[in-house]
């Protein structure tokens, strides 16, 4: 073991030689308060979940007091592949978009243009048009769907906080659900457009406000910003975000010229595929506002970085510090659907309290994680910056994360 931890912590200390980090290094994760005894533990427990086929390879990082304080690089970026994982590989952050986008959309109020307040339909009027649906058994004996008016307009609110009466087709087995597989919502055939086109047609799973669901909402958000603009998504989101951070190697395509640097899932440890994930030079039309992105390692860093430093990064404001206090604090209250002690903000996860949840933490620490595992999270308190970035199948993401996460809360001894 102790071969292995002094020869992986040559390589991490290479990788980082080659490459220009956005903060300074710490010498040390002591100096920043943090154990190094038990980062070498976590980057054990990662070879062997590599040695066990659970992930081809994985980028880890954790930053602590304004310092990058360990950087763990292991396995292969593709496991049909002999060429190791890189510091700078490509990996799909799915769900992790969900941050950007919302925070471009808040750009947006900033600029005067919209309200958190405001009904979505003023926008996009077609969004309008759409009922609750309520299931209820039809005279055949077959079950249906009752559709009434909804008590109160969607608001772009419900869009960021996930109260929309939106929801995922794959989170559930209702007829509303089942309708979102067979529209084809989240297709990457469709534009953005067309996609809210489809989705208007559908009904809503509740009433707007009543309650929190995880859901297709930044996906509209996406729409929304691109109306407001313009401008397609990708080229509001590259404009206000992407070129301001020197997020190079950010978007929603992959260029020729980077292919090789993308991270690939490989077989799970009893031969079963991965969880089949999108193509990354597919060319495809639908630009998904709430998991469409590829990002490196660094830059996701620097994204976290301006978020953790008030709302700019090397003299660049991508928000403004109020609003970004207004973005993590919990909008969800006592609704029901969050987990315990854990509420969500506009465009983040938020932690209301330590007690409640069953992973160690800070109150106010905020993040959220994307559908191939990958996972960040800011603790203002602990001026700490954790991000886990992984190619891996549904059924195994979760306790991977949760466990990466859990590992590095224990790191912290000062």
């Amino acid at each position: 073991m102790k071969a292995f931890v002094g020869a992986l912590a040559l390589v991490c200390a290479a990788a980082i030689a080659h490459a220009e980090t956005p903060i300074p290094m710490a010498a040390s994760p002591e100096e920043v308060g943090l154990s190094s005894v038990q980062l070498k533990r976590l980057e054990a427990v990662t070879k062997q979940q590599i040695d066990d086929g659970l992930l081809p390879g994985a980028v880890m990082l954790v930053a602590r007091r304004g310092k990058i304080a360990w950087v763990s690089v292991q396995g292969k970026r593709d496991a049909a592949q002999p060429d190791p994982m890189k510091l700078d590989s490509i990996f799909r952050i799915y769900s992790m978009t969900k941050p950007i986008v919302s925070t471009t959309l808040m750009q947006l109020v900033e600029e005067g243009r919209l309200q958190v307040s405001d009904p979505v339909a003023r926008y996009l009027p077609e969004i309008g048009n759409m009922k609750v649906g309520t299931e209820a058994t039809g005279p055949d004996g077959r079950p249906m769907l009752r559709l009434s008016d909804p008590t109160r307009p969607m608001t772009v609110q419900d869009l960021l906080r996930h109260t929309s009466g939106l929801t995922y087709g794959s989170r559930g087995t209702s007829l509303i659900n089942a309708s979102y597989v067979e529209a084809g919502i989240g297709d990457r055939g469709n534009t953005n457009q067309e996609m809210v086109a489809k989705l208007s047609k559908l009904a809503l799973k509740f009433n707007p406000g009543d309650r929190w669901e995880y859901s297709v909402a930044v996906d509209v958000q996406g729409r929304l910003i691109e109306v407001l603009t313009g401008k397609k998504l990708s080229e509001a989101v590259a404009e206000r975000i992407l070129q301001p951070l020197g997020m190079v190697d950010s978007g929603f395509q992959v260029p020729a010229d980077k292919v090789a640097r993308a991270a690939q899932p490989g077989p799970r440890p009893n031969g079963q595929p991965m969880t089949p994930r999108f193509k990354v030079d597919d060319g495809a039309k639908y630009e998904s506002g709430g998991g469409g992105m590829l990002s490196t390692m660094e830059d996701y860093l620097r994204f976290t970085l301006a978020l953790a430093n008030g709302g700019s990064f090397q003299g660049k404001r991508i928000i403004g510090r109020q609003t970004l206090a207004f973005m993590t604090a919990d909008h969800t209250g006592t609704r029901p659907g969050r987990p315990p002690g854990l509420g969500f903000g506009l465009g983040f996860e938020v932690r209301q309290r330590v007690g409640d949840s069953a992973i160690a933490g800070s109150v106010g620490e905020y993040g959220w994680a994307g559908n191939a595992g990958t996972l960040f999270w800011i603790d203002p308190k602990e001026q700490l910056i954790a991000i886990y970035m992984v190619q891996v199948s549904d059924p195994d993401r979760i306790e991977l994360r949760n466990r990466f996460r859990s590992m590095v809360q224990a790191a912290i001894i000062d």
